[in-house]
């Protein structure tokens, strides 16, 4: 009688460690970037109706995102920055795109009520620089006619948080202006010359919301849910562009992706009639070497079904623009070839492809 007892006991331990192997393979953690975040909490939401597979996000910024990974702490990281191959080879970490979105200026100024102010990258450098100081300077009046500018200070708002977000608008600035790249440069995090900053998306936008006359940057998908009045750009073909779906995609179609630099292409100032000037993809970053190879595939999983029609719909339907197709086997040949259990064995094959 005691060894059965002491038998069901063992037996009901290894149940009861099973299941929270599962349950814990069935939780995705990731953390990062804001840019992807309203796409991400609408593939959350739909993943966990289809498969019971919930995903936990924390839209903390790319800096944050990075940290995350590297120190083990989430299962993937999100960043709108790309890290360099030998970053990347320092951490054991692959990379790649998720979704390619835009960068816009928001305004808060009266004048842009009823039709689009138009600005330039230049003015935008010149602004944020701090050179430009008021509405109604003669530069941007040119650019304007017809449109009565006030006599009104611009308040310069960025991210004070470390963010691709803020990659992808200073790399704009330092392609566009040689005085910004060499004073303050491109990264997720700089040295801001003038302006108040805001954490995240929802804090710049907040911050322009109160300012009357002040400028800022999100992501378009966060614009569009805002109602923000957002300034069209000039692009590198010299037309004026007003940011969508399809001038984001126009920016896309010139991109050269490599799986040598892991995909880390700049989609920033795309020549095109019709390209919008600030485009970037958001990219995942996982640990070559997973030690949970069920977790590693839940996670694979999600995003190859994100990948898919029904996840790319919901892109479209934000905003983003989906990745083409041959983009997505290139992704697929890197989880085949690098993502391996602590034993060397590969952990996806073609066969592993969500068919929801």
């Amino acid at each position: 009688m005691k060894k059965n007892n002491t038998l069901r006991l063992v037996v009901s331990f290894l149940l009861s460690l099973f299941a929270l192997n599962a349950v814990a393979s069935s939780i995705i953690n990731g953390a990062g970037a804001t840019f992807p975040y309203p796409l991400y909490s609408k593939w959350a939401q739909a993943y966990q109706q289809l498969t019971g597979v919930k995903l936990n996000y924390q839209p903390i910024g790319s800096g944050g995102g990075i940290k995350q990974i590297q120190a083990g702490t989430v299962d993937f990281g999100a960043s709108d920055k790309p890290l360099p191959p030998n970053e990347l080879q320092a951490n054991k970490l692959v990379q790649f795109p998720a979704v390619i979105g835009g960068i816009v200026p928001i305004i808060n100024l009266a004048s842009a009520q009823n039709q689009p102010i138009k600005l330039s990258g230049a003015l935008l450098a010149e602004i944020y620089l701090g050179e430009i100081k008021n509405w109604n300077n003669s530069k941007i009046e040119a650019l304007n006619p017809g449109i009565t500018l006030p006599n009104q200070l611009i308040t310069v708002v960025h991210r004070s948080d470390g963010s691709g977000t803020t990659f992808l608008f200073t790399d704009y600035l330092s392609q566009i202006n040689h005085s910004w790249k060499e004073k303050v440069g491109a990264d997720t995090a700089v040295s801001w010359p003038v302006g108040v900053g805001g954490k995240g998306n929802e804090g710049v936008a907040s911050y322009v919301q109160r300012i009357k006359g002040s400028i800022g940057y999100v992501e378009y998908a966060y614009a569009r849910q805002t109602n923000f009045k957002v300034a069209n750009l000039v692009n590198h073909a010299g037309h004026t562009v007003s940011p969508s779906l399809e001038t984001f995609q126009a920016a896309a179609t010139n991109a050269n992706w490599s799986v040598k630099n892991y995909f880390g292409s700049s989609l920033n100032n795309q020549p095109g009639v019709n390209s919008w000037p600030i485009v970037g993809a958001t990219f995942i970053l996982l640990r070559k070497t997973q030690a949970d190879p069920q977790k590693a595939q839940t996670i694979l999983r999600y995003f190859d079904w994100a990948y898919q029609a029904s996840g790319q719909e919901m892109a479209k339907q934000l905003d983003y623009v989906p990745l083409p197709a041959q983009l997505v086997t290139l992704i697929h040949d890197v989880w085949r070839t690098e993502i391996k259990t602590k034993d060397g064995q590969l952990i996806w094959s073609k066969a592993d492809s969500s068919s929801i």
